[in-house]
């Protein structure tokens, strides 16, 4: 159908819709039944045994396979073959591969959950009533609610517009927003490019507001019949997870290298060769750590899920590694310092207040209801309104005083509007007062209201504005200002043409007043602010309000101290880059300032090195949202075009969600550090337990089937349950991490390698006291064999527990991680039954252990922790005697 060839009327008609009621619930529900939901139709998802095939990819799981199998030939040309090793392996291979889906799946469906928490939504209009629905819920026949900063959710004919442009260029490639009008009709072969009277899907609104029809939905749309070009891009690995896999490659070559050496002396040594191909191939599978991404991507995805639950929603997962070195928090002041509770506290002239009731009071109420776009409804509670923050306030004052909107509307019907913006700062509206005369109403920045008016309003009428009423009205401004109000200014003039530009509409006026408003600080922010000086991040406050009001606020939350300054807009327009960089160091709150000017800042604080995290609401905050390192839109106030561009979401729009997200971006990062730490001291330690053995010219310590056990037990649920561990008490009064640093920063190179040899050397010790006190000369070592399995295992089990804190175990508490006990008595029980249960104990190799024995390897399984928790003290007590100093 070529809608935009038809009439609005036609067009409505057709959809069997009225514009002023929208479609009830119930036919709403049955054309989403009989339409579907409004999204393209993604690729499929890799199936269940697409998923499982693909974990036996991995070049050592491809050898190991190849090791099975000659096991089994050589196995099946014996006489006697023992077909139990391959058939183990296999066993092995696949429930590591089965614990692959499992991860992976894992990791999907969080980020699934997570992407679906960051949806669009759209306001419509159905049953006589504004919504705000999930856009994939929109269907054909909805009257959408356009206005500035919205993503288009679907094809829609035009039934008004009001300076509407969007932002067309996904579609058209067009680079400049799209002027757009509703009455015009167009040829039925009019390109996609020139349907002036449409908007489509991608589309974003860059300034104006309008109502449409939706007329396609899905894959029916523009975008839709081009869905093929939209190539669905799997999540890219966050630059942590490059890193560890680049680490995890080197780790693996180093594995082979000393692998291959171990079969060497093994041959030398005279072992069976088939044994040592074995011994050296299944120690190269546990001692690569293949699972260390899927291991993070998991840990990182369930950290991000329990920020969500926090109220942050984090969009892109390489922002939770920047989150910990963030050094600068940069913030709107009003909704996200403050409570966004706009009320009128004062009216004022000129000169001085005036009261509600009185007729100044009146006329400037009147004239503030109608330069206004906020829908107001009267409730059981009182009067409600749907809008702009400011102008709902302004909306609901003249509604408290009596005025009713719906007649002044009637008296004064709006004709024409030119849509506020952040370089004019005020709106205005035309309405007609009669035929052939209008007046125009114009409200916004009070000084940059006042130079475009010739006059004001007095009790008697109306006077020049000279220079001394001019600078009398600059001086209340800054009295109102002070006293932390934002002020708002009002005036109009009486015109016989229509207006046909904003300049001519916005010259010539007459000044009507001031409204004075008020939006208390949050409770929470002071504390906030003070959290995030502790560690050791800078709050700045960015604000289009006045220099003064936003001084007052700043100073109250601890924003704004001392040594800080304050720089306003003007300021900024007549400094050089150069010279902003060097005022950023100690500005704290920056006023009256435009989104344009946010990108210099945020560019400004980077050159100093800082890593800035900005907020921003608005469609021209899209710029500073994506230059930051960590953009923060608003999940309330906040367009769809800045939730598009920020890497997180505050769903309450707070600043101490900020600094809760922070916290938690650097417990998370702790996490998958701790995390790293336990998987690489682990897998180093068994690589020494057998590299060091066949140095020694020792028998092998361990089996092929023994090292792949300990691999499959130790590694995922332990690593796993620290990546939940809580953080730590500690975390806010730490400094930023320094921005790009190693996870092997700080020395955690040299605590793995000696803590992997730590591990080793216990095992091996096992292993040589089995051998030597209780195994028979000359015979197959299976106790120093059983000895060593269960020491490796345990003191990794153990060693995990370690790995919870920089602070002592027994401070934080033993069971304070439960999900890290539940892994250590699952794991534990895997262990001991593999020793204690005739039939696994004979698969496994494994001969029962005394109880003194098992003792012996209780005491060395426990060393590990024994000896990280006294370097924890030996380093507390070192940084409590550099505090002292």
């Amino acid at each position: 159908m070529q809608w935009h060839s038809l009439s609005a009327p036609e067009v409505l008609r057709r959809q069997g819709v009225r514009a002023e009621k929208g479609l009830s619930p119930e036919e709403a529900q049955r054309r989403l039944s009989q339409y579907g939901d409004n999204r393209l139709t993604p690729p499929g998802h890799k199936g269940i045994i697409r998923k499982f095939l693909e974990q036996f990819s991995d070049f050592m799981v491809i050898i190991l396979l190849i090791a099975a199998g000659i096991s089994f030939a050589v196995s099946r040309m014996e006489e006697n073959g023992d077909f139990v090793d391959p058939i183990i392996i296999l066993l092995i291979v696949i429930l590591n591969a089965v614990i692959g889906v499992v991860q992976e799946s894992k990791a999907e469906h969080a980020i699934e959950a997570l992407q679906k928490l960051s949806a669009p939504e759209s306001r419509v209009r159905r049953g006589g009533k504004i919504l705000r629905i999930p856009s994939e819920k929109i269907v054909p026949g909805d009257i959408l609610l356009l206005e500035s900063g919205d993503l288009i959710p679907a094809d829609a004919r035009l039934i008004s517009a009001v300076g509407l442009k969007i932002e067309e260029s996904a579609l058209t490639g067009e680079s400049f927003p799209v002027e757009k009008e509703a009455q015009r009709v167009f040829p039925e072969k009019e390109p996609v490019a020139e349907q002036k009277n449409m908007v489509f899907a991608s589309g974003a609104v860059s300034a104006g507001r309008g109502t449409a029809v939706v007329v396609e939905t899905g894959m029916q749309t523009q975008m839709g019949k081009i869905a093929s070009l939209l190539i669905h891009e799997e999540t890219p690995p966050t630059p942590l997870q490059q890193r560890l896999a680049k680490t995890g490659k080197l780790l693996g070559i180093a594995a082979v290298v000393i692998c291959m050496l171990i079969f060497v002396m093994g041959l030398l040594q005279k072992a069976a060769p088939l044994d040592m191909f074995m011994i050296s191939v299944s120690l190269a599978v546990a001692a690569i750590p293949e699972g260390l991404p899927a291991v993070v991507t998991i840990v990182l995805a369930l950290g991000v899920r329990r920020m969500a639950q926090n109220r942050a929603i984090i969009r892109r997962l390489p922002a939770v590694e920047t989150l910990g070195s963030a050094t600068v928090i940069c913030s709107d002041k009003t909704g996200t310092l403050t409570q966004n509770r706009m009320a009128v506290q004062e009216l004022s002239a000129v000169d001085t207040s005036v009261s509600f009731q009185s007729t100044p009071g009146q006329q400037l109420l009147s004239m503030a209801m109608l330069c206004n776009n906020a829908e107001l409804n009267q409730t059981a509670e009182g009067w409600q309104a749907d809008g702009d923050p400011t102008e709902a306030a302004l909306a609901i004052a003249a509604a408290q005083q009596g005025i009713q909107p719906e007649d002044l509307r009637k008296r004064y019907p709006r004709v024409a509007e030119f849509p506020f913006d952040a370089v004019r700062k005020r709106m205005t509206t035309v309405h007609r007062l009669s035929p052939g005369e209008f007046r125009i109403i114009v409200k916004g920045a009070p000084e940059l209201l006042l130079s475009c008016c010739d006059s004001y309003c007095t009790e008697n009428g109306t006077a020049v504005l000279n220079d001394r009423a001019k600078e009398l009205a600059l001086q209340r401004n800054l009295e109102l200002s002070g006293r932390a109000l934002r002020v708002i200014g009002v005036a109009y003039k009486n015109t016989a043409a229509m207006p046909s530009t904003e300049g001519t509409a916005e010259a010539h006026l007459v000044f009507v007043g001031f409204c004075g408003l008020i939006d208390p600080p949050r409770p929470e922010a002071r504390a906030a602010v003070s959290t995030c000086r502790s560690a050791g991040i800078r709050p700045v406050m960015i604000t289009g309000d006045h220099a003064v009001t936003a001084a007052a606020i700043a100073a109250r939350l601890g924003i704004l101290q001392r040594n800080n300054t304050v720089i306003s807009g003007s300021e900024l327009d007549n400094m050089t880059q150069r010279e902003l960089e060097n005022k950023v160091r100690s500005c704290s709150v920056f006023a009256r300032v435009s989104p344009e000017h946010k990108v210099r800042i945020v560019r400004a604080l980077q050159q100093n090195g800082n890593v800035v995290a900005m907020t921003g609401d608005g469609v021209n905050d899209a710029p500073a949202l994506k230059a930051a390192d960590i953009g923060c839109a608003m999940g309330k106030t906040g367009t769809d075009v800045a939730k598009n561009a920020s890497d997180m979401i505050l769903t309450d729009d707070n600043f101490a969600t900020i600094v809760s997200a922070v916290s938690e971006g650097r417990g998370i990062y702790s996490n998958i550090r701790k995390a790293v730490h336990f998987l690489l001291s682990c897998n180093i330690g068994e690589i020494m337990t057998v590299f060091a053995a066949f140095l020694m010219r020792l028998p092998s310590p361990l089996l092929a089937i023994q090292l792949l056990w300990v691999n499959l037990v130790t590694d995922s649920l332990p690593a796993l349950a620290l990546g939940v561990e809580p953080k730590d008490r500690d975390v806010m009064n730490r400094r930023p991490l320094p921005a790009g640093q190693s996870l092997f920063a700080g020395g955690l190179w040299k605590r793995i390698l000696l803590e992997g040899g730590l591990i080793g050397s216990l095992s091996l010790l096992a292993f040589v006291l089995g051998r030597t006190f209780y195994d028979t000369a000359g015979a197959a070592p299976a106790v120093g064999r059983t000895m060593t399995f269960a020491v490796l295992s345990i003191s990794q089990l153990v060693h995990a527990f370690s790995m919870r804190s920089e602070e002592s175990l027994f401070t934080i508490g033993v069971f304070s991680n439960r999900k890290m006990v539940a892994a250590f008595f699952v794991c534990m029980l895997m262990q001991v039954t593999v020793i204690t249960i005739p039939p696994l104990a004979a698969i496994f190799k494994t001969v029962p252990l005394s109880a003194f024995q098992w003792l012996l390897v209780s005491l060395l399984s426990s060393v590990p922790l024994a000896a990280v928790e006294l370097e924890k003290a030996l380093m507390h007590r070192r940084q409590q005697k550099k505090r002292r100093r």
